[in-house]
């Protein structure tokens, strides 16, 4: 009977019936609620933020890994070329003369002083390698291509082609006159191409001899 009293006892100790502890289930899982409740709050944050402005906030975008990636500044661009201004060419033929002919040395001395011999003899030499260089470069035409002195119809009277002389009309047209000059065009312009941020003001470098 005494060991029949123990079994009951221990069952019954056994069958006590545990009761909730809402403590004890709280401290098991504080972060895994608070875990959800910011993800709440962030999704909440973010279905307004992309309702009313279009974007995710920087933080919440971080917070996914969907950080933005600063674009790459634009690669600036090459500078143009300086363009082409009328005075290079002239400058450009000028510097060729200069180079195969002296030219420019020539015209800017004084010559007074030589003999009409000395000048003739120079010139002559001069007119020689000028219009080497010339012909190398250009080819040039008669504008109106007619015996000097005779009587020649004008097809034009475009002054950047003819030159009209003596009794001009006011109106400053006329039917023709006397030819006193045939005028020269350019038919080809074959000048070397300049190099790159050339000073086209330098017609001439300076020379220097390293002994």
């Amino acid at each position: 009977m005494a060991c029949s009293s123990t079994v009951r006892t221990s069952s019954a100790a056994h069958q006590h019936p545990r009761t909730f502890n809402p403590a004890a289930h709280t401290a098991v899982y504080p972060s895994h609620r608070g875990f959800i409740l910011s993800r709440i709050v962030l999704a909440f944050r973010s279905f307004f933020a992309i309702l009313f402005s279009g974007k995710l906030p920087a933080d919440i975008a971080q917070e996914f890994g969907f950080s933005q990636k600063k674009a790459a500044p634009a690669a600036k661009p090459a500078p143009p070329p300086p363009a082409a201004k009328p005075s290079d060419g002239a400058l450009q033929m000028l510097g060729i003369l200069q180079r195969d002919a002296r030219l420019i040395d020539f015209m800017m001395e004084d010559i007074s002083a030589y003999s009409d011999d000395q000048v003739g003899a120079a010139v002559r030499n001069l007119h020689e390698q000028c219009r080497e260089s010339l012909n190398r470069y250009l080819r040039f035409t008669p504008v109106i291509d007619g015996v000097e002195g005779s009587f020649t119809k004008l097809d034009s009277n475009d002054p950047s082609s003819v030159k009209l002389l003596g009794n001009v009309p006011a109106n400053g047209k006329a039917a023709g006159g006397l030819l006193r000059h045939k005028g020269w065009k350019a038919e080809k312009i074959d000048l070397p191409p300049l190099a790159p941020n050339s000073n086209t003001s330098v017609v001439a470098p300076a020379e220097i001899e390293i002994e």
